[in-house]
């Protein structure tokens, strides 16, 4: 049976679901005569991919870092997996730990830790456990739309809640909001911010590069609902994409910044490992008059590689494209009165509350 040349899906991000880094074995799309209605190669549009979610068997929840290039040390992600379907996600190659794809698995084939709430809890417990804050949605999104039914990170913040646990929330959806209960009342203690990813405000191109996000009114609107209720938010204008989205970097703080945004920060497109494949694909689809020109400036900004991961760089990379960026992005920050991200959090608060049976506290 002949190959067939994969075409994008209505709704997703990847086009192509290469096997992982790990396997030997090679995907391919083929006829089996089974297709039905849908003819390959045809003009109609293939049959949509269903989201499909299993449940997590990690026995711990909090992963910690040491990475210089971080402002955190410890984070929580509620899910595996991303239907937001972000072409660029950084978090795609860690599907392949778990012999997927990440390709249309990483964003078709999610997991949920259920436990969450009470695995935190048992952590937050420990003698050993030192307070820090604590970053929730550094790897996958949070508030991805599984999250209106599931619930897992409104269960994660009561408990931070009920410990005082300082956090900050890495999103691009408006699902935000709807903790605003949880949310502003910690925010009044120093317990929590937010941030808001905002890569584009063009919404077609919003549309196909982040296909199930909330769109870019949406999130300013996020922004503006956040600020109001009290709770420090900042933009993330990333990743920016020289010949694609970069152009945006000044108007997309602008409009932050006109939201109630104090806070700004930005990164330079990555593309580690299976993502540099997958991006290029999505570029000859989607932007095929300007997929040379965006994979040539990226490498100028890389030193001749798509990627480079060394730290201190791989964030912001080098040479006179990334050097440009960083200076529209000082001179545009101070312009506007953004500041850095905020990580300033109370963590001397933190108190883990009574357990049933515990004996009473002498006053």
């Amino acid at each position: 049976m002949d190959e067939i040349a994969r075409r994008a899906l209505k709704g997703r991000g990847a086009i192509g679901n290469e096997s992982s880094r790990f396997e030997r074995e090679r995907r391919v799309l083929v006829d089996d005569g089974w297709s039905g209605a849908w003819v390959p190669g045809g003009d109609e549009d293939p049959p949509p991919l269903r989201t499909t979610v299993s449940d997590d068997a990690s026995r711990t929840i909090i992963a910690r870092n040491d990475s210089p290039d971080i402002p955190f040390e410890q984070s929580l992600n509620p899910y595996k997996g991303c239907e937001h379907a972000c072409i660029y996600c950084f978090a795609r190659p860690t599907h392949a730990y778990l012999g997927l794809s990440p390709g249309l698995d990483f964003e078709t084939r999610l997991f949920r830790k259920r436990n969450a709430a009470d695995l935190l809890a048992k952590e937050l417990r420990a003698k050993s456990y030192t307070c820090r804050p604590l970053a929730i949605g550094a790897n996958t999104d949070p508030y991805q739309p599984i999250e209106r039914d599931e619930r897992i990170t409104r269960s994660v913040l009561e408990v931070c809640r009920d410990f005082n646990q300082p956090i900050g929330i890495i999103t691009k959806s408006g699902l935000v909001t709807r903790d605003l209960d949880i949310l502003a009342p910690m925010a009044a203690k120093g317990l929590a911010n937010v941030s808001v990813s905002i890569t584009t405000l063009d919404r077609d191109l919003a549309r196909r590069m982040e296909p199930r996000a909330s769109t870019p009114p949406k999130r300013l609107t996020a922004v503006r609902e956040l600020v109001a209720a009290g709770v420090p938010v900042s933009v993330l204008a990333s990743p920016m994409i020289p010949g694609l989205n970069d152009h945006e970097m000044e108007a997309i703080l602008e409009a932050a910044a006109g939201a109630g945004a104090t806070g700004a920060s930005y990164i330079l497109l990555r593309l580690p490992l299976e993502i540099k494949d997958l991006f290029e694909e999505w570029l000859r689809e989607h932007v095929p008059d300007r997929a040379a020109r965006v994979l040539s400036l990226i490498r100028q900004a890389r030193a001749g590689a798509l990627y480079q991961s060394d730290f201190g760089t791989r964030m912001t990379g080098t040479g006179p494209i990334a050097d440009l960026l960083s200076r529209r992005f000082k001179l545009a920050t101070r312009r506007l009165g953004l500041g850095g991200r905020r990580w300033e959090l109370d963590c001397s608060q933190f108190k883990p509350p009574p357990m049933r049976g515990d004996q009473l506290a002498l006053l």
